[in-house]
């Protein structure tokens, strides 16, 4: 699609930015649907101010929000939708007739990645490593979830567990408990569940030969989700594929959130295939 003076645009505000996947992927789907869109990547450090200009911008559909915005952008919008509002933390905005309001598919693309990885929720028990903003996130998805027989949060950071844990008992029906994220716990916890999910820093690049599991914890009965992205295939899911678990790599959690952002920009059922594609690319 040419650019032109009818081209609408999003993009991505956080900073810093110049690593983002979010250009190459939207601006794949928005040539595919065949929309007047292009896709930007800004880097903010004065969050309202940015808002209130984009604001002003004729041809303005929405903007992916991450790192460090997440939550100072709220206060700068009309309308933050129910789970993002219970969550915190926004990473989606959407523009409608001079509007805005605030979503969260950081939530909806870990649903999206669990499902598809995991199947069906009923029934099961999960655990979440951590409980920062990501873990936030997918515990709060996880209270809308029909039959979910509990979530245990183990996280380091004791005053931000006993938080999150008081804000998902407030806030919903879901049966959570929380303990220290150490091998002591992982040994009590692990092997009554039946999904794990890892939401810390561990295992990233560079450090890529670390984990907070013990392989000899993980059990085939488990399926074992890392929200880290590169290295694509964490130590964590390489021990969890030796122990026989369903695996959800972290680009998958990645790809659904970008996949629900587009559908909220555009209103069409966004390409999923094609995002994949250019994706995979950049990690082969």
């Amino acid at each position: 699609m040419e650019i032109d003076a009818h081209t609408g645009f999003c993009g991505v505000i956080g900073n810093p930015v110049e690593h983002s996947l979010s250009p190459a992927i939207h601006n794949a789907a928005f040539k595919n649907l065949g929309l007047n869109l292009v896709y930007l990547a800004f880097r903010v450090e004065a969050i309202g101010e940015a808002i209130r200009g984009l604001r002003a911008l004729g041809g303005f559909r929405g903007a992916s929000v991450t790192i460090p915005h997440k939550v100072s952008a709220i206060p700068f919008l009309d309308e933050v939708e129910s789970t993002a509002r219970h969550i915190g933390a926004i990473n989606t905005i959407v523009a409608n007739q001079g509007r805005l309001t605030g979503y969260n598919t950081d939530a909806t693309g870990a649903l999206r990645a669990l499902r598809g990885g995991a199947g069906s929720l009923a029934g099961k028990r999960v655990v979440i490593l951590g409980s920062g903003g990501a873990a936030r996130a997918i515990a709060f998805a996880l209270a809308g979830e029909p039959g979910l027989a509990g979530v245990a949060l183990l996280g380091m950071d004791g005053n931000e567990r006993s938080i999150l844990s008081a804000d998902l008992r407030a806030k919903t029906s879901l049966t959570v408990a929380e303990a220290p994220l150490d091998e002591s716990t992982l040994r009590k916890t692990i092997p009554d569940a039946q999904v794990l999910i890892h939401c810390t820093p561990i295992g990233m690049s560079p450090k890529t030969d670390a984990s907070c599991v013990p392989a000899a914890l993980l059990h085939a009965g488990l399926a074992v989700m890392d929200i880290v992205y590169n290295p694509r295939e964490t130590q964590l899911l390489k021990d969890a594929r030796r122990a026989g678990c369903v695996t959800i790599p972290g680009l998958e959690m990645f790809l659904h959130q970008a996949v629900a952002q587009c559908e909220l920009w555009t209103n069409q059922t966004a390409p999923a295939d094609i995002m994949r594609a250019v994706l995979e690319s950049r990690f082969k």
